[in-house]
């Protein structure tokens, strides 16, 4: 039977999307570099609350730049395209009007708690959607959200002088580290679930990111 194209995805979405994923992989992997150098939140000689690993470090492999000079050099070059191309996802998002089919609300939650029980089979039946489901729409807005998250508080560390107020509005410059650090460990929990879910379980959803149109088998196929 022939599958029937549900959604398409634009060119400029695929596009931001997969120069996205590069450059969060860059970015990550520059950061740890960066951690590297201080691998702790409080002032040397002092303690820190929240983080009980300080002084450990996180292997080669994982870090991108060989020292600190480089790993800055590396984070900096590529900060700016991560904020060049999330303004033009989201620029596009607002001039045409694909964030109202995208972005979450409360309408959703039930929806999204409906789609979470079917992936778990814990629900037999697919739950009903238009063209995003709402576990989608939370990921579209989470990692949107998180990407707002990860500019403010690298700017907050990159101009702790320059810029006090960013630092001061999340509890200073060592919070400031910290909340950045927790929103690195959170993109790589999504980017974990979001693999598993585009390899495992929506195999379709990878390949509609590279050639743009999604099939889906009809109903009893």
């Amino acid at each position: 039977m022939e599958r029937r194209v549900k959604f398409y995805h634009p060119r400029i979405i695929r596009a931001t999307h997969w120069l996205n994923a590069v450059l969060l992989l860059g970015m990550i992997a520059s950061g740890l570099q960066i951690f590297h150098a201080y691998p702790a939140f409080a002032e040397r000689g002092g303690t820190f609350c929240c983080y009980p690993f300080a002084g450990s470090r996180f292997p080669e492999a994982v870090r991108l730049g060989g020292w600190l000079a480089g790993g800055l050099r590396w984070h900096f070059f590529l900060m700016w395209f991560f904020i060049v191309n999330g303004l033009v996802y989201g620029g596009y998002q607002l001039a045409s009007g694909e964030w109202r089919r995208r972005w979450f609300r409360l309408r959703d939650v039930k929806g999204a708690w409906h789609m979470h029980l079917y992936y778990l089979r814990l629900r037999a039946d697919k739950p009903p959607y238009e063209m995003y489901n709402g576990l989608q729409k939370l990921s579209y807005s989470g990692t949107m959200t998180l990407g707002a998250l990860a500019v403010f508080t690298g700017f907050a560390i990159w101009k702790p002088v320059s810029l006090p107020f960013l630092a001061d509005i999340i509890g200073g410059y060592a919070w400031a580290r910290f909340w950045h650090f927790l929103i690195v460990w959170a993109f790589v929990a999504f980017l974990a679930v979001h693999l598993f879910m585009t390899l495992i379980v929506d195999r379709e959803s990878t390949r509609s990111m590279i050639v743009g149109a999604y099939r889906e088998k009809p109903d009893g196929e």
